[in-house]
């Protein structure tokens, strides 16, 4: 098979979110189609073609620049070069109008569903994605809640998208049996679609005699960070509110494991991997019932109606005072998690992609 299927990997960055945890997750598994990775730092057992290391979102929009010319210039006369068949990107990049056959992955559209003006992301998201969408032979999704805006946004077919749900490490998120500790914990970006405002707000609404706080654990925003600062700090709640910033991988499970429950209460997510780990460590959950999350909560999770502050601060009370609540949301979490696994995602990966070599 040679160099028949080349898997685009110009955005890996070093402290992994998302769509690299994504990415180096399902790649063993698509080791039986003897790909050619586009690399910038050698992978053991895999054929790598190296490229430049300075296309990434650690170089902020430099790097996303570097990409989108390298994507769209050096890439085709890689493909050609090599004779390649088939292009996978794990994300929506990919050489259009360029004679290359690809499948990409779309993980959300948040940047067209919570547009900020004069944003990069969301002018290519407008603009470039469905050019990358319609020449694509095959599109996979997250979730049925990112395929349908694939349709709804884009006009795509419903029958050139296929559902490919995440899953976690299941060595590293798991039940640790660790004693409880007083903070409700939220993991993820601080930006305005995540709620935090109203996250903040609804637990300013639990008496301050149940004693708990609220840790944030994830990358600041220069922007939107220090509005909600602000916002904590009008209510009161400085002493009460803590900020983590980015946590590394290693030290998720045990900040997970104790604390009373996961709140992701967002507007939107395409998938919500932080959710998915809560319940494999059987820490309670409470998410929002917009999107994905109830598909990948099913029942082992509290929903609530993300713009609704006082249900909120109602399900976080509810997790604090009920014991039986926090066992039943245990159980249920754990059982849940069981039926994903990145072997899953991998193996359902490289059947789509085998389809198309």
């Amino acid at each position: 098979m040679g160099n028949s299927l080349l898997i685009n990997l110009s955005f890996l960055i070093n402290e992994p979110t998302g769509i690299t945890t994504y990415a180096n997750n399902i790649l063993p598994q698509l080791q039986q189609l003897e790909p050619t990775l586009l690399i910038s730092k050698e992978r053991d057992s895999f054929n790598c073609y190296r490229i430049p290391d300075n296309m990434t979102p650690e170089q902020g929009s430099k790097g996303h620049w570097r990409r989108l010319l390298w994507t769209q210039f050096k890439l085709p006369k890689i493909y050609k070069n090599l004779k390649s068949r088939l292009l996978f990107s794990p994300l929506p990049e990919a050489p259009v109008f360029s004679g290359c056959r690809y499948v990409v992955t779309v993980h959300d559209l948040i940047p067209l569903r919570f547009s900020k003006p004069f944003s990069r992301l969301t002018a290519y998201f407008r603009y470039g994605v469905p050019l990358v969408l319609e020449q694509a032979e095959h599109i996979m999704c997250d979730s049925m809640a990112t395929a349908r805006d694939v349709t709804n946004f884009f006009n795509i077919p419903a029958e050139k998208i296929t559902v490919v749900p995440l899953a976690y490490d299941a060595e590293n998120f798991r039940f640790l049996d660790l004693p409880m500790q007083n903070y409700f914990l939220y993991i993820g970006r601080h930006d305005p679609y995540k709620n935090l405002h109203r996250l903040v707000k609804a637990f300013a609404g639990i008496p301050e005699g149940l004693d708990c706080e609220l840790w944030i654990a994830g990358p600041k925003d220069g922007q939107y960070t220090p509005e909600l600062v602000a916002h904590i700090e009008e209510l009161g709640l400085t002493k009460r509110v803590r900020f983590l910033g980015y946590v590394a991988y290693e030290k998720l499970p045990v900040l997970i494991n104790q604390a009373i429950a996961l709140v992701l209460p967002s507007l939107w997510e395409g998938y919500g991997l932080p959710l998915l780990e809560a319940m494999a460590c059987g820490t309670p959950a409470i998410a929002s019932n917009r999107s994905s999350l109830p598909e990948v909560a099913g029942d082992a999770a509290l929903l609530i109606d993300p713009y609704n502050v006082g249900e909120i601060t109602d399900a976080m009370q509810a997790i604090i005072l009920q014991t039986s609540l926090r066992a039943r949301l245990r159980e249920l979490g754990l059982a849940r998690a069981s039926q994903f696994s990145w072997a899953k995602t991998g193996q359902m990966a490289a059947e789509i992609l085998q389809r198309y070599l």
